[in-house]
């Protein structure tokens, strides 16, 4: 080997250290150590093993062989079919006659020169590989991988190593072992350093997911909201991602934008641990611990027997009088009375459920009988039928929440912000928070709780803007609605789009790429998934 020589390939050595510790796929991370020592070596083929996790057995991860164009594992997509290599055998005895189980053993690179010559290895199974393939395997080096605390976590083998002149097979040199050394030293380094950050990965997002868990066990309505969000987000973002013209042509995500966004959707609602569970799973307008038109029930069952021990005494007076005629007046006075209550009952019956929005003449009707009608309360005190709160909640003019019920939902996405905002972020997840915390902002600045323009706003934010929207107006597990289908709810996202509540180009690339129904597939009822007039939306929403 001549200087020139050992020079470039040192050159090249450094330069393969530095892109392995750039990599984030471990995949794409063990097949460029391999390619790489194969290059460095000028080896014709090679194979990458990793320690399994109970350190008992080497797995096949990666394999190559130029001149017989073997490609497997790795990014391939080809799999290996080959077992795991045991480190011993069932007696415990070390299984140190195969070579790539002596290095990981021994901790000691294996130089050969020859496999047909060399004693001490079994290479029968690559006497059988040769015969069936008519390769001739020659030279190896096998040489361990050993992480910064010295644990073996893989081994490298590299099989005949080509003269780049004559193009013959020989052995490994002592440069070639102690460049695959250095560089299955930098590469056990750039693999422990990528698995922990994806196991640290992994334990974050076991935290979010356990947020959302207890979020989901406290209430079983916003659960799946939780994991529904993110999914459509993700949805919307890819394909706005591929759009190649209008006025999103310009947005790309890289890898580390997607799983920034991921992180973002799963934490959207984090808040929502704070907000008070009799509020979240608010059924109805009377809905706390439960429901208490049951005790509306009562009162006017108690309103009825009042009606009817009243009209029994004046019957009993009737009957002294022998007046016959007065008492069937009295009885049918006292059934009028009786159907007026149940009338009024499932009047208040009918509000309570608030799936409908309430006009104002039903509004004072139920002032009316709350103030006008009266009767004796437990303490034997003559009272308004309605508590002043009952009327306030009776009278709710759309779904179930008072006005400070409301606030007290709304504040949630308060509750994220400060959360999100204690934990110290790295530099490709910083923009969490301001993802996360501005899907409820409007692009007319109208939303909360910042009152954000959409010129302020993220794409990502306007994203999750309308993912959340969306998923709520088809949600089918809200205690208070059934989930629309798809031509109503975006029938509503059209109106919001007019009406300057979400982003219009967002809007259209969520009609024209057919993202409602990617989602509708996955996560809707059949019955609600209707025929869309796609021209006819955007026609109206979105005229240019």
């Amino acid at each position: 080997m001549d200087t020139d020589d050992l020079f470039r390939r040192l050159e090249q050595l450094n330069e393969v250290g530095a892109a392995l510790s750039k990599e984030r796929d471990i995949s794409r991370l063990l097949e460029s150590i391999l390619v790489a020592a194969k290059n460095i070596t000028h080896a014709d083929g090679g194979t990458l093993y990793r320690m399994t996790e109970d350190c008992k057995h080497l797995r096949f991860e990666i394999m190559r062989t130029d001149t017989l164009g073997i490609a497997l594992g790795g990014t391939t997509g080809n799999p290996i079919t080959l077992p795991d290599l045991p480190l011993h055998n069932e007696k415990g005895e070390p299984n140190n006659a195969m070579v790539a189980a002596y290095a990981a053993i021994n901790d000691k690179t294996v130089n050969i020169a020859d496999a047909y010559t060399e004693a001490g290895f079994d290479f029968s199974g690559t006497r059988k590989f040769d015969a069936g393939t008519g390769y001739r395997s020659q030279s190896f080096l096998t040489v361990p991988m050993k992480n910064h605390e010295n644990e073996i976590i893989g081994v490298l083998q590299l099989i005949n190593s080509v003269d780049a002149g004559t193009k013959k097979v020989g052995a490994f040199s002592a440069s070639d072992q102690r460049l695959a050394e250095s560089l299955a030293s930098q590469a056990a380094i750039a693999l422990t350093n990528r698995q922990l950050i994806s196991q640290l990965e992994a334990l974050f997002e076991s935290f979010i997911n356990l947020i959302n868990l207890a979020i989901d066990e406290k209430s079983p309505y916003t659960g799946g909201h939780c994991q529904r969000v993110p999914a459509l987000t993700m949805m919307l973002a890819e394909a706005v991602n591929d759009s190649d013209k209008g006025p999103l042509a310009d947005f790309r995500m890289s890898d580390k934008d997607r799983y920034e966004l991921k992180i973002a959707g799963l934490l959207h609602d984090c808040g929502k641990v704070t907000t008070p569970v009799h509020v979240v799973d608010k059924a109805t307008k009377l809905q706390t611990i439960f429901d208490r038109i049951h005790l509306i029930d009562t009162r006017f069952e108690v309103l009825k027997r009042d009606v009817q021990i009243a009209t029994l005494s004046q019957i009993l007076e009737s009957r002294v009088a022998k007046d016959s005629a007065h008492e069937q007046m009295l009885w049918s006075e006292c059934e009028k009375t009786l159907e007026k209550l149940d009338e009024e009952r499932e009047f208040l019956r009918r509000c309570n459920i608030g799936s409908e929005a309430m006009s104002p003449d039903d509004q004072q009707r139920v002032r009316d009988i709350g103030t006008k009608r009266k009767w004796r309360n437990v303490e034997a005190v003559e009272a308004n039928f309605l508590s002043a709160e009952e009327i306030e909640n009776l009278t709710i003019r759309a779904g179930t929440l008072t006005g400070a019920e409301r606030e007290t939902i709304n504040h949630h996405i308060v509750a994220t912000i400060k959360m999100l905002e204690q934990l110290p972020w790295p530099s490709h997840l910083k923009n969490v928070t301001e993802y996360a915390g501005g899907h409820h902002e409007r692009m007319d600045g109208k939303g909360y709780p910042k009152g954000l323009t959409r010129d302020q706003m993220s794409v990502q934010a306007r994203i999750m803007g309308i993912a959340d929207i969306f998923e709520a107006l088809t949600a089918r597990d809200r205690p208070y609605k059934q989930g629309m289908k798809l031509s109503q709810a975006l029938g509503i996202l059209r109106k919001f789009s007019d009406g300057g509540h979400i982003d219009p180009d967002l809007f259209r690339v969520f009609i024209e790429k057919k993202i409602y129904q990617k989602y509708a597939e996955l996560f809707l009822n059949p019955h609600q998934i209707d025929e869309i007039d796609e021209a006819g939306i955007l026609g109206t929403a979105l005229a240019t």
